[in-house]
């Protein structure tokens, strides 16, 4: 659309914003008092496998995964650690990396007891969320770019979020969790269906 100069600014803008609606109009999005702290991470020069580890490491009670791809054995051991310390973990992961990446640890972590389910149900689960102890005082939220992934330490340029002491955020990650695991199938044993 070509716009005449005399009409100036003011009505480009008053324009767009009457044909696109504008995001903090939006009825999904959701705000949340900032509280608790934040820590961000950057590979390859963080270690956000480390340091996602050592979150595993200190849950209690649950922890909750949405993985698009997880082939790294560090988290998988730390999730089996927190499962044998008495934790809830669970897993929802995209069905489609789970068929094409042989070498993805979901069924390591299904024989150390933990529960594995696959969505299917979009073109890419692409999520990648950890929720630690969401109905504690003190949760925890990790996410952003960061796949559960050897090349996402070495080889990307990937990112992390880490949420502490923001029981708000957490419960939203977790009723999200509970919402996309409700649509998904347990995994079926030794092979992705």
């Amino acid at each position: 659309m070509r716009i005449p100069r005399n009409l100036g600014l003011a009505f480009v803008i008053a324009a767009c914003s009457a044909t696109v609606p504008a995001i903090a109009d939006s009825p999904a999005q959701q705000r949340f008092a900032a509280t608790g702290s934040i820590a961000i991470a950057f590979t390859p020069d963080d270690r956000i496998d480390r340091l996602t580890v050592a979150a595993i490491d200190g849950a209690r009670h649950e922890v909750l995964v949405l993985a698009y791809s997880f082939t790294g054995r560090s988290i998988a051991r730390a999730l089996v650690r927190a499962r044998e310390r008495g934790a809830s973990v669970r897993v929802v992961a995209d069905r489609e990396q789970a068929r094409a990446l042989p070498q993805n640890v979901l069924q390591d972590l299904v024989t150390g007891g933990v529960d594995v389910a696959l969505d299917g149900n979009f073109q890419a689960a692409h999520n990648q969320v950890i929720v630690i102890d969401a109905g504690s005082a003190n949760p925890t939220t990790i996410t952003g770019s960061y796949n559960y992934a050897y090349a996402a330490q070495r080889g990307n340029a990937e990112n992390v979020v880490g949420l502490r002491d923001n029981a708000t955020v957490a419960k939203a990650y977790r009723d999200n969790w509970l919402r996309l695991a409700a649509r998904s199938t347990p995994w079926p044993g030794a092979a992705p269906p």
